[in-house]
């Protein structure tokens, strides 16, 4: 049974209204609360609905309907072909199939996350199929396969013109093994990855050297069409080469480095895979590759907007903002350590920041796992790391969540902390720190109440991070 959350929060806060699975996550609407106004006031009295609000606004910012259609080009003399791959693959579909004319002849196939197409989205002109991530499946491996075959078949002209629509988990979901590779190769390597603690650079780098389809195969697929991608990034830096592999862009990564981080991290490969590396037989194609010729990336949402977003929307309720970083990577539980000291820092002594402020950060933390981990994503072991750390510093309140509105392969989004997280938690019988060490900040939040839960937000730019300081 949950114990109850801090005096302050409001019936909007409880349990039933944050934390149930059928919460949706909603929207801030186009006009977002000021300074002063009712709305304003409810919110800087309920420090957990104040940060759920700020991480709607992020999410808005970044989403499909909203922004993609600015960044269509008009239909080409030929024909148009789209494809793509990712979290927001449905959401994306969904926009360019209302904003692409309807007289202008076109077709594609998508790719997205199980459960990830819009229920409002009837595809007419674009197919979309669904498979699995992070853990690639045999659906995935079909569709890429699907999506190869479909580009063979538009038989590509210079008159023609193909359109990628590429977002966050895209390389999971496109799962197409290099030759004599087999799918559950790329399902062990693919977990062996994820349990590393290897960061997306690395991972992707991986992927990438053992795929048909990924670092820019796909985009060589296409020629002579011209090829416009048109991008969500979850990855710090915002690197098209490393946003779902770069299937349609250039790969400055060798087969040497795909093999130096798989020895790096104790990464087992099929022998093959070493021999094929090892001879550079499975490179990549490169920048200045004939292939490319012509071909455009634009990246129409990214992690900083989203923080920005945020940011803004604190200001507008008289709430000073700092946006860290939107690239920080790192051990989530250790990063959250550091939060927490800056959060502590900033109510015992106003330094570095003056409280009452806020502090949001992004990025693509990494969590290396326990050989039986218990249940959690990155962002409910940053919460816990921070909680821990702060051990229940007065008046700082947080939130931590995936944008996308999966903590790793969980049900919910994220997890909130307050003063009273570990209190309330051993007051319970849990232990905070036996959890985390378990990799099981799941059990804990779940028991309080705390976790954010909103079903897929048709997008993803990644980690939301938001430290409340009053």
């Amino acid at each position: 049974m949950s114990q109850p959350h801090d005096d302050s929060a409001s019936p909007a806060a409880s349990p039933a209204a944050s934390a149930s699975p059928t919460s949706s996550l909603g929207s801030p609407g186009p006009d977002s609360p000021v300074a002063g106004s009712p709305a304003a006031e409810a919110l800087l009295a309920d420090p957990r609905a104040l940060l759920k609000h700020l991480y709607r606004v992020a999410v808005d910012r970044a989403l499909p309907g909203k922004i993609l259609a600015s960044h269509l080009p008009p239909p080409p003399k030929g024909r148009t072909l789209v494809i793509g791959a990712g979290k927001g693959g449905g959401s994306m579909a969904q926009a360019f199939e209302a904003a692409w004319p309807a007289s202008a002849p076109m077709t594609g196939l998508v790719i997205t996350r199980y459960g990830h197409i819009p229920p409002d989205y009837r595809p007419r002109r674009i197919e979309m199929v669904e498979a699995a991530h992070p853990v690639p499946d045999a659906a995935g491996e079909r569709a890429a396969a699907r999506m190869m075959q479909k580009v063979r078949d538009f038989n590509p002209t210079v008159d023609d013109q193909v359109i990628c629509l590429i977002s966050g988990g895209g390389s999971a979901l496109m799962p197409l093994p290099a030759p004599g590779l087999t799918l559950a190769d790329k399902q062990a390597v693919n977990r062996a990855l994820l349990a590393s603690g290897a960061n997306i650079v690395e991972m992707n780098c991986v992927r990438k050297h053992l795929s048909g389809i990924k670092g820019g195969r796909l985009a060589a697929a296409c020629a002579p069409a011209k090829v416009l991608t048109l991008m969500i990034s979850d990855v710090p830096g915002d690197d098209p080469q490393v946003i779902a592999s770069g299937p349609t862009v250039p790969d400055a990564s060798t087969c040497a480095e795909a093999l130096a981080i798989c020895r790096r991290y104790r990464i087992a490969l099929p022998q093959l895979a070493v021999d094929a590396l090892e001879r550079g037989e499975w490179e990549t194609p490169k920048p200045g590759d004939p292939c490319f010729d012509g071909h455009e990336q634009r990246i129409i949402a990214a992690p900083r907007q989203s923080l920005l977003a945020a940011a803004e929307a604190a200001r507008a309720l008289g709430i000073t903002a700092h946006v860290l970083s939107d690239e920080i990577e790192g051990e989530s539980r250790e990063v959250g350590r550091v939060h927490a000291a800056l959060a502590r820092s900033a109510a015992r002594h106003g330094e570095p920041f003056a409280k009452p402020c806020l502090i949001l950060s992004g990025g693509e933390t990494t969590v290396t796992l326990v050989p039986q981990p218990g249940r959690g994503g990155r962002a409910g072991e940053f919460v816990l790391g921070c909680a821990i750390a702060l051990d229940g510093q007065p008046e700082v309140w947080g939130l931590a969540a995936d944008t996308d509105g999966i903590d790793g392969v969980e049900d919910n989004a994220g997890a909130f902390l307050s003063p009273s997280t570990l209190e309330r938690a051993r007051a319970l019988g849990l232990k905070p720190a036996d959890l985390l060490a378990a990799n099981n900040g799941y059990a804990l939040f779940e028991a309080l109440g705390d976790l954010l839960i909103t079903g897929p937000t048709q997008t993803n730019v990644n980690d939301f991070r938001a430290l409340l300081i009053r």
